[in-house]
């Protein structure tokens, strides 16, 4: 009788280990598919928006920039006709679309965000993407008055924001994976002498 009860306890204990663990590696790639989701369609593509638009804009503030190293937005001396005919090429054939595809981003995949409620910073980056639009329709009827759009760009918010929730997500995904926990050292550029 002892080996019986013996053997049916073994049995439930190993089933139980069993159940549980099973229950865990669930739990545990459940976890692993919704990163995975987050980082391909929220953070990873709002991420490399950003930075994107972030190349270009200091590409046009280099290519633009006053003396004092300044762009013509901001600086004391207005921009030139030239410069803001400049400027509404790049806004409409760069800065606007990438802005409108981080809107989309944000709008249409707001279900993958890691918070509960939806962080102000992406409220500012719609509510400056419709400024934009309205300073492009303006631009579309010949009104050149405006070149901003109507509600600033939380650019360095944004951009803190993104990369801070792109690599947390990024940690847990290697961590979930069995992978290093420790972030890589970011390698230094060769210089031209190196290349």
């Amino acid at each position: 009788m002892v080996a019986v009860i013996t053997t049916v306890s073994l049995a439930f204990v190993g089933y139980l280990a069993t159940y549980f663990n099973g229950l865990r590696l669930a739990q545990r790639q459940a976890r692993l598919a919704r990163i995975n989701l987050q980082l391909s369609d929220f953070y990873g593509p709002l991420f490399a928006l950003i930075e994107a638009n972030s190349r270009v804009y200091d590409t046009f503030s280099a290519r633009f920039a006053r003396p004092d190293g300044r762009d013509p937005f901001r600086h004391d001396v207005p921009p030139t006709e030239d410069e803001l005919a400049e400027w509404r090429t790049w806004a409409l054939a760069v800065f606007i679309p990438n802005i409108q595809a981080m809107r989309d981003v944000v709008v249409t995949k707001a279900d993958l965000l890691i918070e509960q409620e939806m962080p102000q910073v992406l409220l500012d980056l719609c509510a400056h993407v419709s400024g934009y639009e309205i300073t492009a329709a303006g631009w579309a009827q010949g009104k050149y008055e405006e070149h901003l759009s109507l509600i600033p760009f939380p650019g360095g918010l944004l951009r803190e924001y993104t990369r801070e929730r792109f690599m947390s997500l990024k940690g847990e995904q290697v961590r979930l994976l069995g992978g290093p926990t420790k972030r890589p050292r970011q390698q230094r550029p060769p210089t031209p002498r190196e290349r």
